[in-house]
């Protein structure tokens, strides 16, 4: 059989064989589902991060050097973020780069609960979830290192606390807390180590493992929504194709989503560097963000007074409430697809109601989280930390229960099209197997 390209083909066609890298990737099938999104926001919001990231980076200086501005001595790094918010349209992107991380975060931590709730890790996707565990990992990290990067008071300080929980870790602490920190925080390498981490290496990071859970999940296809059960022969998946349905439905969610950050960024300022100046020696009383804040309500829950004495090591509050038990939380979410064994592959989405146990146990942990960002707050709000640390158990413990009665008693139904009638109803676009 002949298999040059034809003399009358394009030339695209010739170079490329575009009619089979189509046929293979871009009739890929996607389910109609509004949740999947979720997760594609997450990879718009790395999209934008990427471009206004590039932009500041022109202006941005890498650097601790002391400068004279104005009869005052600053950092170097802190009067480039403030002639940043000084050029045009250099502020509204300081803004969209601020906003968009936290989409980013809050879009990504969405998607592992719709994973998780719906039962999307099971077999054959335990690989998945563990890469989409590293994926968020990753995402704080790279928003905790551009922490410093303003060096205003506030960043030096947030990132001190940091770097003392680092250095608390019994034994190798010290040790990877200057290397990670480029010496005893702060030291004049550390913004240029901080600047490397931000904008070199946990971004390549990013791109790496948003590939591999790209290529994993083209191999393993998607979950599918239980109504589909049965439309299909097995193996199969229904839905719509890559290209162009697909393709149009995500370009309309980019602009959306950038339409929206670009709104926050228009109306709600975003750390304003210049109200917290230059660092100076005082340390102000300062909160992380708000993916960070349960670890802060923790530390102060744990008891000052707890201490344990190893040989060349001592673990006390700090460790147990900022390294151990968010560890051992950490721990537990990446195992989770291997705390119960599958016999057979898994294909659909479970609602809710065919699993009371695991709904009772994700929102007990939603809350439990929830009460220990607002211990974060225990200062503002004077209550009793004892009052507190009841609640942090308690309280999770009574709405998880109070959960797993209702979805218990609630009677197994097998949902239905949301839109009734047959999927071709619900999209305009043809649909598409896989």
């Amino acid at each position: 059989m002949n298999t040059l390209p034809k003399a009358n083909a394009g030339w695209l066609e010739q170079a490329l064989e575009w009619s089979g890298f189509k046929k293979k990737f871009l009739s890929k099938a996607f389910p109609v589902h509004p949740s999947f999104f979720i997760g594609e926001i997450a990879l718009f919001s790395f999209i934008v991060l990427v471009i206004t990231g590039v932009y500041l980076l022109f202006s941005y200086e890498p650097s601790a050097r002391l400068i004279t501005v104005g009869g005052q001595s600053v950092p170097a790094a802190y009067d480039s973020v403030l002639k940043i918010g000084q050029q045009p349209f250099g502020l509204i992107v300081q803004r969209v780069h601020h906003w968009s991380a936290h989409l980013m975060i809050a879009a990504a931590i969405l998607h592992l609960l719709r994973i998780f709730f719906s039962g999307a890790f099971r077999k054959p996707r335990q690989l998945n979830w563990v890469i989409g565990c590293m994926l968020l990992f990753a995402s704080i990290f790279a928003s905790f290192s551009g922490y410093l990067l303003p060096y205003d008071e506030f960043a030096v300080t947030a990132t001190g606390i940091g770097y003392g929980i680092a250095r608390s870790v019994p034994w190798v602490g010290p040790a990877i807390a200057d290397f990670v920190f480029a010496g005893k925080f702060p030291a004049l390498g550390t913004i240029p180590r901080f600047f490397g981490y931000h904008v070199a290496l946990l971004p390549l990071v990013l791109m790496v493992l948003l590939a591999l859970h790209f290529v994993v999940m083209i191999k393993q296809k998607h979950t599918e929504p239980a109504y589909n059960r049965g439309r299909v022969e097995p193996g199969k998946l229904l839905g719509i194709p890559l290209w162009p349905q697909q393709a149009a439905l995500m370009f309309q969610l980019f602009l959306l989503m950038t339409a929206g950050v670009l709104l926050l960024a228009a109306f709600f300022p975003v750390h304003p560097v210049e109200v917290y100046g230059p660092p100076v020696p005082e340390t102000p009383n300062v909160k992380p963000d708000w993916y960070f804040l349960w670890i802060y309500g923790l530390l102060k829950l744990v008891p000052g007074w707890i201490e344990i004495h190893l040989p060349g090591a001592t673990i006390n509050a700090e460790v147990i409430g900022g390294i151990l038990l968010p560890g051992l939380f950490v721990l537990l979410v990446v195992c989770v697809p291997f705390l119960r064994r599958e016999r057979e592959p898994q294909h659909y989405m479970q609602p809710l109601s065919q699993r009371p146990l695991r709904s009772a146990l994700g929102v007990a942990v939603l809350v439990m989280l929830l009460w220990l960002s607002l211990a974060g707050y225990a200062d503002v709000l004077r209550w009793p930390l004892e009052l507190l640390t009841l609640g942090a158990v308690a309280i999770p413990l009574a709405v998880g229960l109070l959960v797993y009665l209702m979805v218990r008693r609630k009677r197994v139904v097998e949902p239905q099209d949301p839109v009734g009638g047959s999927m071709g109803a619900a999209t305009a676009a043809p649909l598409g197997k896989e």
